[in-house]
This record gives structure tokens, sequence and C-alpha cells, in this order.
């Protein structure tokens, strides 16, 4: 039974891979250290979202063998919408994953340093392993080896984490009482909005969709699809909170960001903690630098109408420039505040928009025959909608306070 779970674990796990980076790593520090243990409700409703939307988006690829982009491109008639339908995705997806790459292979080089202890001039270095690491995976082109090396270094990152959390020695009725008592005042509301924006990744939808159906080609599949997205999100929620529950055990003021999280830890828990916490990192770092190109180039051949194949010439320009500018940005510490503000934007919108669209598209008997939505799936997509409007909502107008 275990050997068959294991031969039947899909996409489920690089999906964890992608939401969980240096990015995530970051907010759920500052959570921690600034809130406690009082925000991990909001981690668990942006897990039951994930989960939602994810398992649409999976039985999207597996029921029509198209990913979510091709479907747009082909299901939206009017030509002005379509149009900015394409633009809107392409500018949120390939241009934030090109700023935001600059910060996962970033985050794998502070896991790295932290690892070796050295933190002298080495991070250019560093970026170019990870980059290489990252490209030679990508380059082989071949789906199982890209999975099975994800999946080791998700693994990696969830016992790191799991570890450092366990070693805090967290008082457990605070715990749960963070977990199920929800907290909307003003003080909070920002760090909410991060936590949520940090996990429900709208590229997630459209990586997903056009990695199930490289795994899964037959609908009796969708059980294994379903298992393999719980499975892997829930880990990859458990591990966010377990970043969370290690910050809470920091006094606040020690620890402003990710990377001052371990040297945080050190007078706590000896050199254990700081080892543990770089390797999760570092793995952090890695597995969102290989699946942001990736998704960008899935999301950019999918929108205009090139070949999804991963061996494919459009397909391997499209992840080599989004890492190669990660490479580069990330060696020479060049920060675009611009165009990530930009990418934040555009993301704002598209998640609120994505989530609309594959609502629309997973009621649609034409595409999906008797697999489209129950009433009880649109109720809780329709909840997640709102969620993600009044939250896109309020990120946009706090980038267009801080322009």
């Amino acid at each position: 039974m275990i050997k068959n779970w294991f031969k039947n674990i899909g996409p489920g796990p690089l999906v964890a891979a992608a939401f969980i980076g240096p990015g995530t790593v970051a907010v759920c520090t500052i959570a921690g250290v600034t809130h406690g243990f009082t925000l991990l409700w909001a981690m668990l409703l942006s897990i039951v979202a994930t989960i939602v939307l994810q398992e649409m988006s999976a039985r999207l690829g597996i029921v029509s063998q198209k990913g979510l982009s091709e479907v747009i491109r082909t299901e939206i008639s009017n030509p002005f919408f379509k149009a900015l339908a394409i633009v809107l995705i392409l500018s949120a997806i390939v241009v934030g994953n090109a700023a935001y790459e600059a910060g996962n292979i970033s985050g794998g080089v502070l896991g790295l340093e932290t690892l070796t202890e050295n933190t002298s001039g080495s991070g250019a270095l560093w970026s170019l392993v990870i980059g290489g690491v990252a490209f030679v995976l990508l380059f082989i082109g071949n789906y199982k080896v890209l999975e099975k090396a994800l999946i080791i270094l998700v693994v990696l990152m969830s016992l790191a984490f799991l570890i450092t959390a366990i070693l805090t020695k967290p008082d457990l009725a605070l715990v749960f009482k963070g977990l199920l008592t929800p907290d909307f005042s003003n003080d909070t509301i920002l760090t909410v909005i991060a936590l949520v924006g940090t996990t429900v990744v709208p590229y997630n939808l459209f990586l997903h969709a056009s990695l199930v159906k490289e795994k899964w080609k037959n609908v009796s599949d969708l059980r294994y699809a379903r298992k393999d997205t719980v499975i892997a999100v829930v880990l990859g929620g458990i591990v966010s909170m377990c970043i969370i529950i290690s910050a809470a055990a920091i006094k606040e003021g020690q620890v402003t960001n990710a990377a001052d999280l371990a040297k945080g830890l050190e007078p706590l828990f000896g050199n254990y903690a700081k080892y543990f916490l770089s390797i999760g990192l570092f793995a952090a770092g890695i597995t969102s630098a290989i699946t942001a190109p990736l998704a960008a180039a899935y999301v950019a051949t999918g929108c205009l109408g090139w070949s999804s194949n991963m061996k494919s010439l459009n397909f391997r320009l499209v992840w080599m420039l989004i890492l190669g500018l990660g490479v580069l940005f990330s060696s020479i510490g060049f920060k675009s505040i611009e165009i990530i503000k930009f990418a934040q934007i555009a993301n704002g919108l598209l998640l609120p928009l994505i989530a609309g669209f594959l609502l629309w598209i997973m009621n649609k008997s034409s595409i999906l025959g008797a697999y489209k939505n129950s009433v009880f799936q649109n109720i809780l997509g329709f909840i997640i909608l709102g969620v993600a409007l009044f939250l896109g909502a309020k990120s946009i107008l706090k980038v267009f306070e801080l322009l």
C-alpha cells in the first residue's frame, strides 16, 4: 500500500515547494516574532483555500489534458477580454517570477552561507551554484527526474523546520488557540494578507494544471491527484506553521527577517537549530528557484500557443530567461523594488481574476462533463473568491500608499 502511494505521488510536492520559498519563510518569521501564535489561523485558512483551488486546477488538467493558460486562450471568445487576460497573466506570472527569482536564489544562498559559516563575499558563487543546479534539473526536461529531486528537497525542508519548531518546545494550548481564534485587528491585517498571499499563489494554479497532465492521462487517476494535493498542501502548511512557531520563541526585536531567525535561535538552542534552519532555508530557496521558471514557461507557452513540451526551444528559452535574471540580480545584489511592486499589484489583481475564471471553467459541462463542480465545491470556491477580492484590494491599496 505504501509502495503504491509513493508510486502515485504527483505534482503536489512541487506545488508545496513552489509556495514555500524564502518569501514565505520571511513572512512567517515576522508573523511569529511580532504576533506569536495568534496568526496561525490565517495559515490554516490559507491551507484550506489552497487545497480547494489546487484540486480544481488538478481536475481541470486531468479531465481536459490542457494547462490553465491554454484553456483561457481557447475559452475566452471576446478578443479584447482575451488580450487583456493574456497581458495581465503574462505580466504577473512571467515578470513577477523574474522579480521573485532573485529572492528565491538569495534565500538559498543565505541558507548555504549560514550552514558553511562563510558570509564574506561568497554570495555570487553560491548564486551560480544554485542557478547551475536549477539549470541542470530543468534542462534535463524529464518530469520524473524533476519530481524526484524536488520531493527529496521538500522532505528535507519539512524535517528541518519541523525539528526547529520542536526544539522551541511551544505551549500547545496557545498553539491551538492561535489556530482556532481568528484575529482581524488593524495591526494584524497586513500580516494576514501577506500570509494568505504567500500561500495561495496564482502561478501554482497554472503550474498544477500543466504538471498533472504530464503525470496522469485518465480521469480514473483523479483520486490519486486529490490525495496527492491534500497531503502535499497540508505538509506545506505545517512547514509554514513550524516557521511561525519557531519565530514565536524569539523575543521581539531580535528578529526582523528570515536571515536573523537562525541567529536568533542560536543562544536558545545552540548550533543545532541554526543548522536545521539553514538546511530548510536552502531547500526553500532552491525548490522555488526551480518551480518559478517552470511555472513561467508553462504560462508563457500556454498563453502564446507554443508547445509546452519541456524540451521544446520556446519553453526552454522562457525558463532560461527567468533563471538567468534571477542569478544575475542575486549575484550583484540588485533589488528592483519597482518591479516587485508592479508584480504585487498584478498578483493582487490576478488571484481573484484567476479564481473567478477557474470557477467559471469548473462549471462548464463542455469541458469537464460529469466532473464539473458540485454545489458544495462552488460554495467553497465563492467564499475563497470573496476573500481573494478583499485581500487583493487591500494589498493593491497598500502598494499605492507606498508609491
